[in-house]
């Protein structure tokens, strides 16, 4: 997990996709830009709604938010990366995750559907 740079917890690595690359790229992608990690790219544990207070505009005035989570299994810790000068990645346990996390959606896909996901593997 990260910290996040707008307040106290952790979060995980996330963000947008470009237009020429999949919602799996993009989460490849900032993986390495946020926590500095390159990996496997596991399944997709789950969608997630959210708000986001960035993408409120005339058509989605709460900001409305869906988030794809993945797992990804961790190859390589990158020594730098592009956000290292604002991003901290942190190894935490499942339960020390779900305690640390800033955002209730992220706790529910680690509760539901990363556990569920480990179960099945």
């Amino acid at each position: 997990m990260i910290n996040s740079t707008s307040g106290p917890g952790l979060l995980f690595p996330k963000g947008g996709w470009e237009n020429d690359e999949t919602v799996e790229e993009a989460a490849v992608r900032e993986a390495i830009e946020e926590a500095g990690v390159r990996g496997e790219l596991m399944d997709c544990i789950g969608y997630y709604n959210f708000k986001s207070k960035t993408h409120q505009d005339e058509f989605s005035p709460e900001g409305l938010c869906k988030a794809a989570t993945f797992a990804l299994l961790v190859k390589e810790e990158l020594d730098s990366w592009p956000e290292q000068s604002t991003r901290t990645r942190s190894w935490l346990t499942i339960p020390e995750a779900v305690q640390s996390c800033r955002h209730a959606w992220m706790k529910e896909a680690l509760e539901d559907g990363f556990c569920k996901w480990l179960e099945q593997e």
